[in-house]
């Protein structure tokens, strides 16, 4: 087998954007036979899933270079640094610098700086994302917060924003190459602006965004805060064009839990949140994160999560077994056994696959939009407007978005046929 480059994006949906800055970085410099594993540092299982990219990278490529960069990387750089089969270690910002992969052919190359110390995001120009119907654009690194189970602001630093006009400009070029879809991404997109001259907020970024780039046709949020929402937001919501997909981090639907994790929402604020979207954009969806054993939490306290997906109507859950991150507050705090941990995140996937499959089955007979994602051998793939997984009979070209009516449910997708 003849050996090329290879870019594996563990995570989030920031580093499948970063990826392709790295792709371009790799082509610019003429690299060849280079493995990338750009990491993820978010849980327990997300650093062991690092090591096991890493073993396969050096089985299915033993001639690659491997190069780990990403928050595992910039969090704890010598245990990579460490490991036989890795090369090359690279920062979060390194990364995506020109001159880091300018040099990355020399021996155990090794670039992880001090990432609190950064103030800026490092300037690209991604236009295009191979393999991808939708674009991803960067709109914040880093995080000003310190939850206290979260490891991640030490892997991504602090809250650092790009300017407005950078944003709506990139914006424009990927559209004018076909795509329909663009995602708002970042650490805590939310959050953005405050560290800019003006201070725009994100409210504004996003109506600044649809009003300059008349031909987007569709503008999805990746993961909001409920707590930094502003008033200016539920004017913004009104733009049909913004998808009505909202996924909050939540985290926990306890009130004393949310304040030992150090959230900013409390359970009242997140369920006001939903019901206010639903007043303006009648069919919004919602999805959530959430922690299942944070330390202290009672079986009680673990039941307010489990009522937080009714009384926010959650549909699309993305449940993590609490594991304690070396060097939090929360690690320090009294642990739930393992197996109560274990027991209660299958509970509450139990109970988002219930919701999905009600939620779905309500959808058939509407008439939706489809951004189809890939193509098989005589059907096609892709996600509503309200992310639920379709299958169309036809086939159609990746990133189009297609007219259709919904006919019945197969597992967790809709199936559907064209108008």
């Amino acid at each position: 087998m003849k050996n090329k480059n290879h870019i594996v994006n563990l995570g989030c949906r920031l580093n499948i954007y970063e990826g392709e800055i790295i792709k371009n970085h790799l082509k610019t410099n003429n690299l060849n036979n280079v493995t990338v594993i750009n990491s993820c540092a978010v849980t327990e299982e997300a650093e062991k899933k690092v090591s096991y990219e890493i073993r396969k990278a050096k089985k299915n490529f033993p001639n690659n270079r491997i190069v780990v960069t990403g928050c595992a990387a910039q969090i704890n750089p010598l245990k990579y640094k460490d490991l036989k089969e890795v090369d090359s270690v690279i920062g979060n910002t390194e990364k995506l610098e020109t001159l880091t992969w300018k040099n990355i052919d020399q021996s155990k190359n090794f670039k992880v700086g001090d990432i609190l110390e950064e103030s800026k995001t490092v300037p690209n120009s991604i236009e295009k994302f191979e393999g991808k119907s939708r674009a991803y654009i960067e709109i914040q690194q880093g995080c000003n917060h310190r939850c206290t189970f979260c490891i991640i602001p030490f892997g991504r630093g602090n809250n650092r924003s790009v300017p407005a006009g950078e944003i709506v400009n990139k914006i424009k070029k990927i559209v004018s190459n076909g795509y329909n879809e663009v995602v708002l991404t970042g650490v805590d997109i939310t959050d953005y602006g405050k560290d800019l001259p003006a201070k725009p907020t994100f409210s504004n970024l996003i109506k600044r965004i649809l009003k300059l780039v008349p031909e987007l046709k569709q503008l999805r949020l990746s993961s909001i805060d409920c707590a930094e929402i502003d008033e200016d937001f539920w004017d913004v919501l009104k733009d049909e064009r913004l998808m009505p997909h909202f996924h909050i981090s939540l985290q926990a639907g306890n009130n004393l839990i949310l304040k030992r994790m150090k959230r900013r929402h409390s359970r009242e604020m997140a369920i006001n949140f939903c019901k206010k979207v639903l007043s303006i954009r009648k069919d919004a969806t919602f999805g959530a994160d959430i922690i299942a054993g944070f330390p202290t939490e009672t079986e009680t306290m673990f039941q307010d999560s489990i009522k937080l997906v009714d009384d926010c109507n959650l549909t699309h859950l993305h449940i993590f077994p609490y594991s304690p991150r070396e060097n939090t507050p929360a690690s320090r705090m009294p642990q739930v056994q393992k197996n109560i941990i274990k027991d209660r995140a299958r509970r509450l996937r139990e109970k988002g696959m219930e919701k999905l499959k009600q939620h779905l089955e309500k959808n058939i007979g509407k008439k939706e939009q489809i951004l189809i994602e890939s193509r098989k051998e005589n059907f096609s793939l892709g996600k509503d407007q309200h992310f639920l997984k379709v299958k169309l009979k036809e086939e159609f070209k990746e990133g189009n978005i297609i007219s259709c009516i919904y006919t019945g449910v197969e597992n967790d997708t809709l199936l559907a046929r064209i108008l």
